[in-house]
Protein backbone atom coordinates (compact mmCIF):
# COMPACT_ATOMS: atom_id res chain seq x y z
CA UNK A 1 0.00 0.00 0.00
CA UNK A 2 1.33 3.42 -0.84
CA UNK A 3 1.26 5.67 2.23
CA UNK A 4 3.24 8.71 1.10
CA UNK A 5 1.52 11.88 2.17
CA UNK A 6 -0.63 10.27 4.89
CA UNK A 7 -0.17 11.90 8.27
CA UNK A 8 -2.10 11.80 11.51
CA UNK A 9 -1.93 15.57 12.06
CA UNK A 10 -5.62 16.09 11.32
CA UNK A 11 -6.91 12.79 12.65
CA UNK A 12 -7.59 13.77 16.28
CA UNK A 13 -10.97 15.40 16.95
CA UNK A 14 -10.85 18.60 18.99
CA UNK A 15 -13.46 19.78 21.49
CA UNK A 16 -15.39 21.72 18.90
CA UNK A 17 -15.60 18.71 16.55
CA UNK A 18 -16.80 16.54 19.42
CA UNK A 19 -19.40 19.20 20.27
CA UNK A 20 -20.57 19.15 16.64
CA UNK A 21 -21.03 15.37 16.78
CA UNK A 22 -22.95 15.75 20.02
CA UNK A 23 -25.24 18.31 18.38
CA UNK A 24 -26.00 15.85 15.57
CA UNK A 25 -26.81 13.20 18.17
CA UNK A 26 -29.18 15.60 19.94
CA UNK A 27 -30.91 16.15 16.59
CA UNK A 28 -31.75 12.43 16.54
CA UNK A 29 -28.84 10.91 14.62
CA UNK A 30 -27.09 7.95 16.24
CA UNK A 31 -23.26 8.12 16.31
CA UNK A 32 -21.55 5.32 14.34
CA UNK A 33 -17.92 4.43 13.57
CA UNK A 34 -17.51 2.22 10.45
CA UNK A 35 -14.31 0.23 9.97
CA UNK A 36 -11.40 2.17 8.48
CA UNK A 37 -10.37 -0.72 6.19
CA UNK A 38 -13.14 -1.31 3.65
CA UNK A 39 -13.78 -3.43 0.53
CA UNK A 40 -12.62 -1.33 -2.40
CA UNK A 41 -15.23 -2.47 -4.91
CA UNK A 42 -18.15 -0.24 -3.83
CA UNK A 43 -15.98 2.88 -4.00
CA UNK A 44 -14.49 1.92 -7.35
CA UNK A 45 -17.93 1.17 -8.79
CA UNK A 46 -19.94 4.04 -7.35
CA UNK A 47 -17.86 7.07 -6.49
CA UNK A 48 -16.53 8.00 -9.94
CA UNK A 49 -13.07 8.40 -11.41
CA UNK A 50 -12.09 11.29 -9.15
CA UNK A 51 -12.07 9.09 -6.04
CA UNK A 52 -10.69 6.05 -7.91
CA UNK A 53 -7.38 7.79 -8.62
CA UNK A 54 -7.10 9.18 -5.07
CA UNK A 55 -7.71 6.00 -3.08
CA UNK A 56 -5.19 4.04 -1.00
CA UNK A 57 -5.53 0.41 -2.09
CA UNK A 58 -4.16 -2.92 -0.91
CA UNK A 59 -4.91 -6.63 -1.47
CA UNK A 60 -5.39 -9.28 1.18
CA UNK A 61 -3.93 -12.84 0.90
CA UNK A 62 -7.19 -14.04 -0.71
CA UNK A 63 -6.85 -11.49 -3.49
CA UNK A 64 -9.64 -9.22 -2.27
CA UNK A 65 -9.00 -5.55 -2.98
CA UNK A 66 -9.30 -3.35 0.12
CA UNK A 67 -8.88 0.34 0.77
CA UNK A 68 -8.61 2.92 3.50
CA UNK A 69 -12.06 4.49 3.48
CA UNK A 70 -12.00 7.58 1.21
CA UNK A 71 -15.34 8.80 2.58
CA UNK A 72 -17.97 7.64 5.05
CA UNK A 73 -21.22 7.64 3.07
CA UNK A 74 -20.67 4.20 1.52
CA UNK A 75 -19.40 2.52 4.74
CA UNK A 76 -22.34 3.90 6.76
CA UNK A 77 -24.73 2.78 4.01
CA UNK A 78 -23.25 -0.74 3.93
CA UNK A 79 -23.43 -1.08 7.71
CA UNK A 80 -27.06 0.08 7.65
CA UNK A 81 -27.95 -2.49 4.99
CA UNK A 82 -26.27 -5.24 7.02
CA UNK A 83 -28.25 -4.32 10.15
CA UNK A 84 -31.70 -5.56 11.25
CA UNK A 85 -32.97 -1.98 10.78
CA UNK A 86 -32.34 -1.99 7.01
CA UNK A 87 -35.33 -0.59 5.14
CA UNK A 88 -36.66 1.38 8.11
CA UNK A 89 -36.15 5.11 8.69
CA UNK A 90 -32.82 5.56 10.46
CA UNK A 91 -30.38 8.42 10.87
CA UNK A 92 -26.67 8.25 11.71
CA UNK A 93 -23.88 10.72 12.42
CA UNK A 94 -20.12 10.24 12.45
CA UNK A 95 -16.76 11.86 13.11
CA UNK A 96 -13.54 10.20 12.05
CA UNK A 97 -10.60 10.11 9.62
CA UNK A 98 -10.88 9.48 5.89
CA UNK A 99 -8.04 8.85 3.46
CA UNK A 100 -7.73 10.43 0.01
CA UNK A 101 -4.67 11.61 -1.87
CA UNK A 102 -4.66 15.40 -2.15
CA UNK A 103 -2.29 17.62 -4.10
CA UNK A 104 -2.02 19.87 -1.06
CA UNK A 105 -2.43 18.91 2.58
CA UNK A 106 -2.29 15.54 4.34
CA UNK A 107 -4.14 12.61 2.85
CA UNK A 108 -5.61 11.66 6.23
CA UNK A 109 -8.14 14.18 7.49
CA UNK A 110 -11.25 14.37 9.64
CA UNK A 111 -14.82 14.33 8.38
CA UNK A 112 -18.05 14.62 10.29
CA UNK A 113 -21.46 14.14 8.77
CA UNK A 114 -24.95 12.73 8.71
CA UNK A 115 -26.63 10.01 6.63
CA UNK A 116 -30.43 9.68 6.71
CA UNK A 117 -32.12 6.55 5.33
CA UNK A 118 -35.70 5.54 4.64
CA UNK A 119 -37.54 8.84 5.11
CA UNK A 120 -40.50 9.25 2.75
CA UNK A 121 -40.81 13.01 3.36
CA UNK A 122 -38.21 13.84 0.73
CA UNK A 123 -38.47 17.63 0.65
CA UNK A 124 -38.47 17.95 4.45
CA UNK A 125 -35.48 15.60 4.79
CA UNK A 126 -33.54 17.55 2.15
CA UNK A 127 -34.22 20.82 3.98
CA UNK A 128 -33.18 19.29 7.32
CA UNK A 129 -29.81 18.27 5.88
CA UNK A 130 -29.11 21.77 4.64
CA UNK A 131 -30.23 23.28 7.96
CA UNK A 132 -27.95 20.94 9.94
CA UNK A 133 -25.09 21.75 7.57
CA UNK A 134 -25.61 25.43 8.37
CA UNK A 135 -25.56 24.55 12.07
CA UNK A 136 -22.13 22.98 11.50
CA UNK A 137 -20.63 26.14 9.99
CA UNK A 138 -22.22 28.23 12.75
CA UNK A 139 -20.55 25.97 15.33
CA UNK A 140 -17.24 27.23 13.95
CA UNK A 141 -18.26 30.88 13.81
CA UNK A 142 -19.47 31.15 10.21
CA UNK A 143 -23.18 32.01 10.36
CA UNK A 144 -23.69 32.99 6.71
CA UNK A 145 -21.64 30.80 4.35
CA UNK A 146 -22.11 30.89 0.60
CA UNK A 147 -24.70 28.22 -0.26
CA UNK A 148 -24.56 26.60 -3.70
CA UNK A 149 -27.31 24.22 -4.73
CA UNK A 150 -28.23 22.06 -7.71
CA UNK A 151 -30.70 19.28 -8.48
CA UNK A 152 -29.67 16.17 -10.41
CA UNK A 153 -33.33 15.09 -10.61
CA UNK A 154 -34.20 18.13 -12.74
CA UNK A 155 -31.47 17.29 -15.27
CA UNK A 156 -32.50 13.62 -15.26
CA UNK A 157 -36.13 14.60 -15.94
CA UNK A 158 -35.02 16.76 -18.85
CA UNK A 159 -32.91 14.00 -20.42
CA UNK A 160 -35.68 11.43 -19.90
CA UNK A 161 -38.03 13.63 -21.94
CA UNK A 162 -35.66 13.96 -24.92
CA UNK A 163 -35.63 11.76 -28.02
CA UNK A 164 -32.26 10.08 -27.40
CA UNK A 165 -31.05 6.48 -27.41
CA UNK A 166 -31.30 4.94 -23.91
CA UNK A 167 -27.52 4.47 -23.74
CA UNK A 168 -26.98 8.14 -24.45
CA UNK A 169 -29.50 9.12 -21.78
CA UNK A 170 -27.63 7.01 -19.24
CA UNK A 171 -24.30 8.46 -20.37
CA UNK A 172 -25.41 12.09 -20.15
CA UNK A 173 -26.94 11.63 -16.69
CA UNK A 174 -23.77 9.87 -15.50
CA UNK A 175 -21.65 12.71 -16.90
CA UNK A 176 -23.74 15.44 -15.28
CA UNK A 177 -21.37 15.67 -12.32
CA UNK A 178 -18.32 15.77 -14.59
CA UNK A 179 -18.67 18.92 -16.65
CA UNK A 180 -15.77 18.21 -19.01
CA UNK A 181 -17.28 14.79 -19.81
CA UNK A 182 -20.74 16.27 -20.33
CA UNK A 183 -19.40 18.91 -22.72
CA UNK A 184 -17.48 16.21 -24.59
CA UNK A 185 -20.55 14.00 -24.95
CA UNK A 186 -22.72 16.88 -26.16
CA UNK A 187 -20.05 17.65 -28.74
CA UNK A 188 -19.75 13.99 -29.71
CA UNK A 189 -23.49 13.67 -30.20
CA UNK A 190 -23.52 16.81 -32.32
CA UNK A 191 -21.03 15.68 -34.95
CA UNK A 192 -21.19 13.03 -37.64
CA UNK A 193 -19.76 9.57 -37.03
CA UNK A 194 -17.55 10.10 -40.05
CA UNK A 195 -15.75 12.85 -38.12
CA UNK A 196 -15.36 10.93 -34.87
CA UNK A 197 -15.26 7.17 -35.35
CA UNK A 198 -14.16 5.42 -32.15
CA UNK A 199 -11.51 2.72 -32.11
CA UNK A 200 -12.89 -0.74 -32.92
CA UNK A 201 -15.91 0.87 -34.61
CA UNK A 202 -16.32 -2.16 -36.87
CA UNK A 203 -16.60 -4.55 -33.95
CA UNK A 204 -18.93 -2.20 -32.10
CA UNK A 205 -21.15 -1.82 -35.15
CA UNK A 206 -21.36 -5.60 -35.50
CA UNK A 207 -22.42 -5.97 -31.87
CA UNK A 208 -24.95 -3.14 -31.95
CA UNK A 209 -28.49 -4.49 -31.91
CA UNK A 210 -27.46 -8.05 -31.10
CA UNK A 211 -28.88 -10.12 -28.25
CA UNK A 212 -27.50 -8.42 -25.09
CA UNK A 213 -26.70 -11.64 -23.20
CA UNK A 214 -25.04 -13.28 -26.18
CA UNK A 215 -23.03 -10.14 -26.96
CA UNK A 216 -21.92 -9.86 -23.34
CA UNK A 217 -20.83 -13.51 -23.26
CA UNK A 218 -18.87 -13.09 -26.51
CA UNK A 219 -17.03 -9.97 -25.36
CA UNK A 220 -16.30 -11.51 -21.94
CA UNK A 221 -14.81 -14.59 -23.62
CA UNK A 222 -12.66 -12.46 -25.93
CA UNK A 223 -11.32 -10.43 -23.01
CA UNK A 224 -10.57 -13.57 -21.01
CA UNK A 225 -8.80 -15.19 -23.97
CA UNK A 226 -6.64 -12.08 -24.21
CA UNK A 227 -5.52 -12.72 -20.63
CA UNK A 228 -7.14 -9.63 -19.14
CA UNK A 229 -8.44 -10.14 -15.60
CA UNK A 230 -8.99 -6.59 -14.34
CA UNK A 231 -8.19 -3.03 -15.37
CA UNK A 232 -8.26 -0.10 -12.95
CA UNK A 233 -10.39 -2.02 -10.48
CA UNK A 234 -12.93 -3.14 -13.12
CA UNK A 235 -13.70 -6.83 -13.52
CA UNK A 236 -13.87 -8.61 -16.89
CA UNK A 237 -17.67 -8.36 -16.76
CA UNK A 238 -17.51 -4.62 -16.12
CA UNK A 239 -15.05 -4.14 -18.98
CA UNK A 240 -17.47 -6.03 -21.24
CA UNK A 241 -20.35 -3.85 -20.07
CA UNK A 242 -18.35 -0.73 -20.92
CA UNK A 243 -17.43 -2.09 -24.36
CA UNK A 244 -21.05 -2.94 -25.16
CA UNK A 245 -22.16 0.50 -23.99
CA UNK A 246 -19.88 1.96 -26.65
CA UNK A 247 -21.71 -0.14 -29.25
CA UNK A 248 -25.03 1.26 -28.06
CA UNK A 249 -23.68 4.81 -28.07
CA UNK A 250 -22.54 4.33 -31.63
CA UNK A 251 -26.14 3.66 -32.69
CA UNK A 252 -26.94 7.36 -32.37
CA UNK A 253 -24.06 9.54 -33.47
CA UNK A 254 -25.75 12.84 -34.18
CA UNK A 255 -27.74 15.18 -31.98
CA UNK A 256 -30.10 17.68 -33.59
CA UNK A 257 -28.78 21.18 -33.09
CA UNK A 258 -32.01 22.29 -31.48
CA UNK A 259 -31.80 19.48 -28.89
CA UNK A 260 -28.29 20.44 -27.90
CA UNK A 261 -29.37 24.08 -27.69
CA UNK A 262 -32.26 23.05 -25.44
CA UNK A 263 -29.92 21.19 -23.05
CA UNK A 264 -27.52 24.13 -22.96
CA UNK A 265 -30.37 26.58 -22.35
CA UNK A 266 -31.53 24.44 -19.42
CA UNK A 267 -28.00 24.34 -17.98
CA UNK A 268 -27.81 28.16 -18.09
CA UNK A 269 -30.73 28.64 -15.67
CA UNK A 270 -29.81 29.78 -12.19
CA UNK A 271 -30.33 32.31 -9.42
CA UNK A 272 -32.14 32.24 -6.12
CA UNK A 273 -34.51 29.24 -5.86
CA UNK A 274 -37.89 30.97 -6.34
CA UNK A 275 -36.72 32.87 -9.42
CA UNK A 276 -35.07 29.73 -10.86
CA UNK A 277 -38.26 27.70 -10.33
CA UNK A 278 -40.31 30.28 -12.24
CA UNK A 279 -37.77 30.30 -15.06
CA UNK A 280 -37.72 26.51 -15.19
CA UNK A 281 -41.52 26.31 -15.42
CA UNK A 282 -41.45 28.79 -18.30
CA UNK A 283 -38.66 26.78 -19.96
CA UNK A 284 -40.60 23.51 -19.64
CA UNK A 285 -43.81 25.10 -20.92
CA UNK A 286 -42.12 26.66 -23.97
CA UNK A 287 -40.19 23.46 -24.77
CA UNK A 288 -43.22 21.20 -24.28
CA UNK A 289 -41.32 19.11 -21.70
CA UNK A 290 -42.89 17.75 -18.53
CA UNK A 291 -40.79 18.65 -15.49
CA UNK A 292 -43.76 19.03 -13.13
CA UNK A 293 -42.87 16.32 -10.58
CA UNK A 294 -39.25 17.41 -10.22
CA UNK A 295 -40.25 21.08 -10.01
CA UNK A 296 -42.98 20.39 -7.45
CA UNK A 297 -40.37 18.71 -5.23
CA UNK A 298 -37.95 21.58 -5.82
CA UNK A 299 -40.53 24.18 -4.74
CA UNK A 300 -41.66 22.09 -1.76
CA UNK A 301 -38.04 21.84 -0.58
CA UNK A 302 -37.70 25.62 -0.83
CA UNK A 303 -40.80 25.98 1.33
CA UNK A 304 -39.36 23.70 4.02
CA UNK A 305 -36.10 25.65 3.96
CA UNK A 306 -37.99 28.90 4.53
CA UNK A 307 -40.01 27.29 7.32
CA UNK A 308 -36.73 26.45 9.07
CA UNK A 309 -35.79 30.11 9.06
CA UNK A 310 -33.23 29.83 6.27
CA UNK A 311 -32.98 32.96 4.12
CA UNK A 312 -33.73 31.33 0.78
CA UNK A 313 -32.61 34.35 -1.23
CA UNK A 314 -29.04 33.66 -0.04
CA UNK A 315 -28.96 30.31 -1.88
CA UNK A 316 -27.26 30.32 -5.28
CA UNK A 317 -29.06 27.68 -7.34
CA UNK A 318 -27.81 26.46 -10.72
CA UNK A 319 -29.21 23.73 -12.96
CA UNK A 320 -25.60 22.99 -14.00
CA UNK A 321 -24.27 22.47 -10.48
CA UNK A 322 -23.11 18.95 -9.61
CA UNK A 323 -20.76 17.39 -7.07
CA UNK A 324 -18.49 14.97 -8.95
CA UNK A 325 -19.95 11.76 -7.46
CA UNK A 326 -21.93 9.40 -9.67
CA UNK A 327 -24.50 8.31 -7.09
CA UNK A 328 -26.35 11.60 -6.48
CA UNK A 329 -29.96 11.56 -7.72
CA UNK A 330 -31.57 14.73 -6.33
CA UNK A 331 -30.62 17.88 -4.49
CA UNK A 332 -26.89 18.60 -4.11
CA UNK A 333 -25.38 21.42 -2.11
CA UNK A 334 -22.15 22.94 -0.86
CA UNK A 335 -21.31 25.62 1.69
CA UNK A 336 -18.23 27.81 1.28
CA UNK A 337 -16.43 30.56 3.16
CA UNK A 338 -16.66 33.76 1.10
CA UNK A 339 -13.12 34.69 2.11
CA UNK A 340 -11.62 31.33 1.05
CA UNK A 341 -13.52 30.32 -2.08
CA UNK A 342 -10.62 28.32 -3.52
CA UNK A 343 -10.19 26.11 -0.45
CA UNK A 344 -13.04 23.72 -1.23
CA UNK A 345 -16.41 23.26 0.46
CA UNK A 346 -16.85 23.34 4.21
CA UNK A 347 -20.03 21.24 4.04
CA UNK A 348 -21.29 19.26 1.05
CA UNK A 349 -23.90 16.62 0.36
CA UNK A 350 -27.16 15.74 -1.28
CA UNK A 351 -29.71 13.05 -2.08
CA UNK A 352 -28.64 9.59 -3.29
CA UNK A 353 -31.79 7.49 -3.53
CA UNK A 354 -30.24 4.96 -5.92
CA UNK A 355 -27.12 4.14 -3.91
CA UNK A 356 -28.50 1.50 -1.54
CA UNK A 357 -29.99 -0.52 -4.40
CA UNK A 358 -26.60 -0.49 -6.11
CA UNK A 359 -25.07 -1.68 -2.83
CA UNK A 360 -27.38 -4.72 -2.81
CA UNK A 361 -30.70 -3.62 -1.32
CA UNK A 362 -33.60 -5.54 -2.88
CA UNK A 363 -35.83 -2.47 -2.63
CA UNK A 364 -35.15 1.20 -3.20
CA UNK A 365 -34.44 3.15 0.00
CA UNK A 366 -34.50 6.97 0.07
CA UNK A 367 -31.23 8.45 1.35
CA UNK A 368 -29.78 11.91 1.89
CA UNK A 369 -26.81 13.24 3.83
CA UNK A 370 -23.79 15.50 3.98
CA UNK A 371 -20.14 15.60 5.04
CA UNK A 372 -18.31 18.29 7.03
CA UNK A 373 -14.63 19.11 6.44
CA UNK A 374 -13.41 19.67 10.00
CA UNK A 375 -9.95 20.92 9.05
CA UNK A 376 -11.38 23.63 6.80
CA UNK A 377 -13.84 24.79 9.44
CA UNK A 378 -11.08 24.83 12.07
CA UNK A 379 -9.00 27.06 9.79
CA UNK A 380 -11.67 29.76 9.60
CA UNK A 381 -10.80 33.18 10.91
CA UNK A 382 -11.53 33.34 14.60
CA UNK A 383 -11.71 29.57 15.07
CA UNK A 384 -9.67 28.47 18.10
Amino acid sequence: MTTAGITASNAAPDARAEALLASFARAGYAPVAPAILQPAEPFLDLSGEDIRKRMYLTTDPRGRELCLRPDLTIPVSCDYLASPAAGTPQGFCYLGPVFRYRDEGPSEFLQAGIESFGRADTAAADAEMLALGLDATAQYGLATPDIRMGDVALFSALIAALDLAPAWKRRLIKDFNHKSSLAHDLERLSISASHARPEYQGVLAALAGSDPMAAHALVTDLISIAGITAVGGRSVGEIADRFLEQAALGAQTTLPRETRALIEKFLAIGGEPDEAAAELRAFARNAGIKLDAALDLFESRTGFLAARGIEVSRIRFSTAFGRGLDYYTGVVFEMHDQAARNNGPLVAGGRYDGLLTRLGSAAAIPAVGFAVWIERLAALRGAP
